[in-house]
């Protein structure tokens, strides 16, 4: 007598409200989606006060030019400086000058000892620019795309419509939108460029993991998803290596 057994497969993406990350987009499973922007910063306390009276006329002209709704993202991750640490290290033994050596020594060293008393940040600026079914004249929830909805629970599975239907459509709205916020923050003197698909992921991971993350920037041939690595897990690897 055969008996066919049925896998049961649990995974955290069924608690998580994101339907797919695809296309360059982020969609969440009641069918909103997103692009999310990555900006540059300026320090406004380093401007004169005329500057700082200029940006913000300018701020104020974008968000009045805006025809759309948008989302500001501010991002706070720890740093990975092991990277410069050994780039210092490098050029410390290439530099033949005893003076130059003995201050990139000693520099390396403060780095080493702020990094073990002080935990490096890093923050990463975002603009969302959010699409709804709602737009189209589909019905569906009525709530807008947003972080805070990434972490609420019972958010309806069920897309409005077929998904390579619903990226067709929300690209054709959100890619005007896109370039629009671009041309605005460029006056502004900000530089702003869209996440691309192994980005988001990245973004995401370190959202819901909270720790340092290196993202695996390789050609993706069709049907494929990128490899995010946690650098934990990459450091005990490479110490297994090493041992």
């Amino acid at each position: 007598m055969d008996i066919k057994t049925k896998a049961i497969k649990g995974t955290t993406q069924e608690h998580l409200s994101i339907e797919d990350i695809t296309h360059d987009m982020v969609i969440l499973k009641n069918g909103h989606c997103a692009y999310i922007l990555e900006t540059s910063s300026v320090n406004f306390d380093l401007l004169s006060e005329r500057e700082q009276e200029a940006m913000i006329y300018a701020y104020a002209s974008l968000l009045n030019s805006l025809t759309f709704p948008i989302q500001i993202f501010i991002h706070s991750a720890l740093k990975d400086v092991s990277n410069y640490l050994k780039y210092l290290h490098q050029w410390e033994m290439k530099t033949n000058q005893p003076l130059i050596k003995k201050q990139i020594a000693h520099y390396r060293q403060f780095i080493t000892q702020v990094v073990e008393k002080n935990q490096v940040l890093t923050k990463s600026f975002y603009l969302v620019v959010p699409f709804s079914p709602l737009e189209m004249g589909v019905a569906a929830a009525k709530t807008v795309f947003s972080f805070r909805s990434l972490f609420r629970k019972n958010l309806s599975s069920q897309l409005p419509l077929p998904k390579p239907q619903l990226i067709a459509r929300a690209k054709a709205n959100l890619d005007p939108k896109r370039d629009h916020l671009i041309h605005a923050l460029a006056r502004l003197g900000l530089r702003a460029h869209q996440l691309k698909t192994p980005q988001l992921i990245s973004l995401f991971y370190s959202i819901y993991n909270q720790e340092k993350l290196e993202v695996k920037n390789s050609p993706l041939k069709e049907n494929e998803t990128p490899v995010v690595l946690a650098k934990v897990n990459q450091n005990k690897a490479q110490q297994k290596e090493n041992g």
